[in-house]
């Protein structure tokens, strides 16, 4: 049965579980410096181990993506055509823009955009295997230019396989970006993180990896971030909602499309009125009697979730920006200028975490456990780097030579100070 509790006793549900990384780390560590020592002999053994791998190499053909994308009906089809183009506008509005500036005369600087030149996405398929991850992986860095595009996945349903070929030949019919064929390898877990990490002879080394991916998949990102980039170290998945006069029905539902996600997900309400409050809990109840996925959701419900009855707004802003949630759904809209932290927003009764997944645009690979303080989600900045750029004509580094020697002197660092004074002599 979904709590409803005061908010002063929601201290506890509110500080996550710490996710069992430190097991988790024990466990994949020996993994990693298998795939790092011997290449594809270990990573050939971990996939014919925890991916079921019954073909020679973990390298997926090109024409396996062409055939599973002939085989998805026109519906699914259509579908991955629509959510990638909102995702693909989205992704260009999150590109960084080359700039110039002149702070002084003859002194010019500037900042130009390059893609990274390889990036690999890692996509899902325990449970539920996740098309729209591939999407929201592989489309923002068709948009940033990245020319490599890689694709793992432990379980090569048509529905990922078509996606990832219909993707790659979108690509490659865009004539003004220079995209080689994605390459899709079947292969999950820690050892496919580490492939990527160390590349090996048949992956090819990847600069970030990015996408969602269990506790070992997090462990190995968090123990090989620094030899590899990543996007973050994600846990269980998240919604908080925010909603004092709103469909209790809709509200239940929603709180039941995070939970059936994973036995260790969140949901959470907060709310001023003990009459919502009791609606939304019997609801939950009602909808768990028809739900396919009721026993993940059930177990996510009576875990971790929650109706948390605050005295008002102020306070359940405090507690969202607290909680720094992966979603947050805040049901008035004047509520956005109070919220500081969250992975993404959903405004409004008709903008239900669920759009958000697959087809609104934004990315839906978030932060999570509280990550949303430091960043957003998965964006077309994280597949390029911004360089800067810097030109100094004889007047501008004479009028900077005294603050620049100064400086220079003051740190001790006398040859630097002498390498700009020898071009004014």
């Amino acid at each position: 049965m979904l709590r409803i509790i005061p908010s002063k006793a929601a201290g506890r549900l509110l500080q996550r579980r710490a996710a069992r990384m430190t097991e988790a780390e024990a466990i994949v560590r020996p993994i990693l410096d298998a795939v790092r020592t011997r290449g594809d002999a270990a990573l050939l053994e971990y996939a014919r181990k925890f991916d079921n791998l019954d073909r020679k190499s973990v390298a997926v053909p090109q024409s396996e993506l062409d055939a599973a994308a002939q085989r998805l009906s026109p519906s699914f089809r259509n579908a991955v055509k629509v959510s990638a183009k909102n995702v693909r506008s989205y992704a260009k509005l999150q590109l960084p823009q080359a700039k110039k500036a002149v702070p002084i005369p003859g002194l010019e600087l500037s900042q130009i955009i390059r893609p990274l030149d390889s990036v690999a996405a890692y996509i899902p398929a325990g449970r539920y295997p996740l098309p729209s991850t591939v999407i929201m992986t592989v489309v923002p860095a068709q948009v940033a230019g990245v020319p490599n595009i890689m694709v793992c996945t432990p379980r090569p349903v048509d529905e990922i396989l078509g996606t990832a070929g219909l993707l790659s030949r979108w690509g490659r019919l865009q004539p003004a970006l220079d995209f080689n064929p994605l390459k899709l390898f079947q292969m999950g877990g820690a050892h496919a993180i580490a492939a990527f990490a160390f590349g090996t002879r048949t992956v090819p080394k990847a600069d970030r990896i990015v996408g969602p991916g269990n506790i070992y998949v997090a462990a190995a990102k968090k123990l090989l971030a620094g030899e590899v980039g990543i996007d973050f170290v994600a846990g269980p998945t998240e919604i908080l909602i925010i909603a004092n006069d709103a469909n209790p029905t809709w509200l239940a539902a929603d709180m039941l499309a995070q939970a059936e996600h994973d036995t260790d997900a969140s949901a959470i309400l907060l709310t001023t009125s003990k009459r919502l409050a009791t609606a939304v809990a019997k609801e939950v109840e009602k909808q768990l009697q028809t739900l396919q996925t009721s026993p993940t959701a059930r177990a996510a419900i009576d875990k971790n979730s929650a109706v948390i009855l605050v005295d008002n707004d102020q306070e359940a802003l405090d507690l969202s920006n607290r909680f720094a949630p992966e979603h947050l759904s805040i049901h008035d809209p004047s509520l956005l200028p109070g919220i500081r932290h969250a992975g993404s927003v959903f405004v409004g009764p008709f903008s239900p975490e669920a759009a958000g997944d697959y087809a609104s645009g934004p990315n839906h690979v978030l932060p999570t456990s509280g990550a949303a303080r430091l960043r957003g989600g998965l964006s077309a900045a994280d597949y390029v780097k911004v360089i800067s750029v810097q030109k100094l004509s004889p007047k501008a580094l004479q009028a900077l030579t005294p603050s620049i020697t100064t400086l220079a002197r003051a740190e001790g660092l006398e040859a630097h100070a002498r390498s700009v004074e020898v071009r004014n002599a």
